[in-house]
């Protein structure tokens, strides 16, 4: 295109506005300083939600299921309170004394201390259907009909034969995968174990732990409560420790709060210090500072109007939008400095800075932006506010620059500051400038074999499901946690399917039954439980068949029954004489399992899985194993619980992730062909971030790093925030009389402090202690790497090269410039 392209124009508009503030400083600071103020009114009361439901659209079935849960049920896990370091029978009077008065507490509706073992064991043979119930009599019948001819004198038997057997083993084994075997437990009737010198109480609060306001005061409840008791009658070494639902997530809360006031904090003394290496000037580092600490407030409040909180995502990119932010104060107060040393005044300077670099930098902010637009596009709401906090926030960070720092360059101009003069032949970039004429050939050829070398091996890469690899679990809650599944038996958090009535109960219990025998040993469903299930049916029938048995077993002599089964006889005759049962006769701790809320209608079905469901690829299995019931009337129910929104996460990443790169990748070159007014530009342009991209999965596979649900959005992050340095680049190499040694001496220097300042925000998250945002800070710094070698070394070198070819086989050569290298032809 002509000189006269609409960016062209543009161009000018951006250097007049910036000429303007500077001629009127201080109206501009005024109408910042009213932009601040709003900006920070509105953020006040921003907070961090890390639930994963909140990582979902509220469309979503899953979502909507988890809500109605909550607030049916309560929501789900426990307030596990452990007591630790004593022998069994202390424990076990320690779980006597504080579970009634736990049990009284405001927030707790009620404790579950001890297994309904003992229930269960009498009344089990009322859970044997009726045809197991007759072969039982059967071989009782046979026993004492054999008892009966041992006791006659006149009987003789011609062979000796063993007396028939009343081992039940095989009718037992039946039935231990029943809900009621699994929940009666084994190991006695406390939750102890012996070897851990440990017992545990789990306690149901009234809420839900989505809600970490009400989970710190259930939690903090239940502590003071313990801490105002003496616990040293229990023995010298007895403590307690909480753990479960409310306590993990109020510490996994705490962590990453910590962690991102840390990287925040350490973000901003890495970008004050590098601006004082870079500038060598304190002046200069306000002057860089100030649009950014401006920007960011108004970006923060753009998000309490628009969001109200922030995501484990969007939390952490003040860091990030501050490093990308400096990157255009350095390329913009730089290039005023350069243009203020050549005899400029400031005003000139400003308007050439503003319309050149400024554009320059415009067109990367909207590039960036456009970028992390099309994470929008995804319905996984923490992508999706990242890409459009993100997006605001390169934009606003742009006009940030443009409204202030003519403002003040216009104030310490009047006051007679001058920029302290860089070198711009001296230093690393100077003698990168003058190496790469020299060797463009060779540093293309390594380059382009190192590449093709990492590129080959991008296909290794993979994606991890394991979520408890983004926990941090060195936390003692956390460690806690996970010895309790091992008392309980089984999983201390199942999933739950809400039903209307008792015959609803009936049929999700017989269809999840269904299909965990259809998929057999593949199945991951560990057992199924439910009121209606725990009261068995047929009672009645079974009560005279059981009476029947009982008067049977009455009359055998436990002397002359083997002594391995004399024990199974007294325990069976017990069980005979058990009276049928109503819900109403269940252990109260147990029933009160299945019961909503108070105020609440309805029942549950409680789902055991028999998989991890912090295992992405076990709780996608588990999922689609639990979803979609059909019920007689047509309608379908599903279970609802966290490990349901986890599969939804990961399937939903699984599938946007290439229409995301792809969008990404799209909008980008769209967008700087459009703005840069040329095809093979913007080709150009592109070329050094798709092969740092490309290059960054391949040395992810070689060294062992893997892609998760929350680092994938680092992919198009760095093809929105490195594309700018090629624009840089190539917008400085196309300027009229433009040589490439001093170009590259100062944009490169430029491009350097832009990509660390980039990388400075991520590099805060390599020391956070959540894995999560640790895995981003990895993955982010090791892309700003790959992109820098090849951005200052590689890109160059191509551009040396194609253009030395180009000069060969042009009839209009161009002339080598006067010291001794070559220029790259004007864009």
């Amino acid at each position: 295109m002509s000189e006269t392209r609409w960016s062209g124009r543009f161009e000018a508009a951006m250097g007049s506005l910036a000429a303007r503030s500077h001629q009127r400083p201080w109206v501009a600071l005024f109408v910042t300083l009213v932009l601040t103020g709003m900006g920070t009114f509105f953020a006040r009361d921003l907070r961090l939600n890390a639930d994963l439901a909140n990582l979902l659209p509220k469309t979503f079935q899953s979502v909507k299921d988890l809500d109605k849960l909550r607030t049916r049920f309560g929501g789900q896990g426990n307030v596990v309170v452990a007591g630790i370091g004593a022998e069994p029978e202390q424990l076990k009077q320690f779980v006597d004394d504080m579970a009634p008065k736990l049990a009284t507490l405001s927030e707790i509706r009620f404790v579950n201390a001890q297994r309904p073992s003992q229930f269960f064991d009498e009344h089990g043979l009322y859970y044997v259907d009726l045809p197991d119930l007759k072969t039982i009599e059967e071989r009782i019948d046979a026993r004492f009909a054999w008892e009966k001819e041992q006791a006659n004198p006149l009987f003789v038997r011609l062979e000796e034969e063993p007396p028939p057997s009343l081992d039940f083993s095989d009718i037992q084994k039946k039935y231990t995968g029943g809900a009621n075997m699994r929940l009666a437990g084994q190991g006695g009737l406390y939750y102890l174990d012996p070897q851990e010198r440990m017992v545990v109480m789990l306690l149901k609060a009234k809420g839900s732990s989505a809600d970490l306001g009400y989970s710190k005061t259930v939690i903090t409840q239940v502590e003071d409560y313990l801490a105002k008791q003496d616990l040293s009658k229990y023995g010298p070494g007895f403590h307690t420790e909480i753990t479960g639902t409310f306590k993990k997530k109020i510490d996994q809360q705490a962590v990453i709060t910590g962690d991102l006031a840390r990287a925040s904090t350490l973000a901003l003394v890495l970008l004050l210090a590098y601006l004082v290496f870079h500038f060598r000037s304190a002046l200069s580092v306000g002057l860089t500072m100030v649009p950014v600490v401006a920007g960011l407030a108004w970006t923060y409040g753009f998000v309490g109007v628009a969001y109200g909180q922030v995501n484990l995502l969007t939390a952490f990119l003040g860091a990030v939008l501050g490093g990308l932010g400096v990157e255009h104060g350095i390329h913009l107060l730089g290039r005023w400095g350069t243009l203020r040393s050549e005899g400029m005044t400031s005003e000139e300077a400003v308007r050439e800075t503003f319309r050149h670099t400024g554009f320059s930098a415009l067109i990367s902010a909207l590039v960036a932006a456009l970028t992390f637009l099309s994470l929008s596009l995804s319905e996984f709401r923490a992508f999706h506010e990242f890409g459009v906090i993100a997006a605001v926030g390169m934009l606003v960070s742009v006009a940030s620059y443009l409204l202030i720092l003519p403002a003040l360059l216009g104030l310490v101009s009047r006051w007679g500051w001058v920029p302290r003069e860089h070198q711009s032949q001296s230093g690393p970039m100077a003698l990168l400038a003058r190496f790469l004429p020299r060797r463009y050939r060779a540093v293309v050829v390594v380059i382009g074999v190192a590449l093709v070398g990492l590129i080959s091996q991008a296909y290794r890469v993979s994606f991890n499901y394991d979520s408890t690899k983004l926990d941090d679990v060195t936390l003692p809650s956390v460690r806690l946690d996970r010895r309790i599944d091992h008392i309980l038996g089984y999983s201390a958090t199942p999933v739950v399917v809400l039903t209307d009535s008792e015959a609803m109960e009936r049929e999700v219990v017989n269809q999840l039954q269904a299909r965990k025998a259809k998929f057999g040993k593949d199945s991951t469903i560990d057992f199924v439980g439910a009121l209606e299930d725990l009261v068995p049916q047929q009672q009645e029938e079974k009560h005279a068949l059981l009476q029947s048995i009982h008067k049977k077993l009455q009359r055998i002599d436990p002397e002359r029954v083997d002594k391995a089964q004399r024990d199974d006889l007294l325990r069976a005759v017990k069980m005979t004489a058990a009276q049928p049962f109503t819900r109403e006769d269940l252990p109260v701790s147990l029933r009160r399992q299945f019961e909503p809320a108070a105020g609440q209608k309805g029942g549950v079905v409680l789902v055991y899985a028999n998989v991890s469901l912090s295992d992405g690829v076990g709780t996608r299995r588990f999922t689609k194993e639990v979803r979609n019931l059909q019920m007689p009337d047509g309608s379908q129910v599903s279970a609802a619980g966290e490990a349901l929104i986890l599969a939804d996460i990961l399937d939903m990443v699984a599938s946007e992730g290439p229409r995301i790169l792809v969008a990404a990748v799209v909008s980008v070159f769209v967008a700087m062909w459009l703005t840069l007014g040329s095809l093979r530009n913007a080709v150009i342009c592109m070329l050094p971030t798709l092969l740092s991209i490309a290059a960054l999965v391949g040395l992810m596979a070689l060294m062992g790093l893997q892609f998760n649900y929350l680092n994938i959005v680092v992919i198009p992050v760095l093809i929105g925030t490195t594309v700018d340095a090629g624009v840089h680049l190539i917008e400085r190499l196309g300027e009229p009389g433009a040589d490439f040694t001093t170009v590259y001496a100062e944009t490169g220097r430029a491009i350097t402090g832009g990509l660390l300042t980039s990388a400075i925000g991520f590099l805060a998250l390599v020391f956070a202690k959540h894995p999560g945002l640790n895995s981003i800070g990895d993955l982010a710094n090791l892309g700003f790497a790959v992109n820098m070698v090849i951005v200052l070394v590689g890109f160059p070198a191509l551009l040396l090269l194609v253009d030395r070819w180009r000069n060969k086989h042009s009839a209009a050569s161009t002339p080598a410039s006067g010291d001794g290298t070559e220029r790259p032809a004007e864009s």
